[in-house]
């Protein structure tokens, strides 16, 4: 699971990057630059997710360390 949440996050950086390239800054909500804007909005909120997901679990392997602690005391 931990590769295939660096792989996403990959994917999602390499699409940001090729959307920001798209977008015609000097009007940016005309024609395609309107899909640019869009596919960088939904790449930032893929990558926010992936990253919530990421440090969520690392909570969660701490929050079991702790338990497994305070149950062998």
């Amino acid at each position: 699971m931990k590769i295939a949440l660096y792989i996403i996050l990959g994917m999602a950086s390499a699409l940001l990057i090729f959307n920001l390239t798209k977008i015609d800054y000097s009007a940016p909500f005309e024609g395609n630059s309107m899909v640019g804007v869009i596919s960088v909005i939904a790449c930032l909120c893929a990558i926010l997710l992936v990253v919530i997901l990421m440090i969520s679990r690392k909570i969660a392997v701490k929050n079991k360390e702790l338990k497994k602690r305070s149950k062998n005391q």
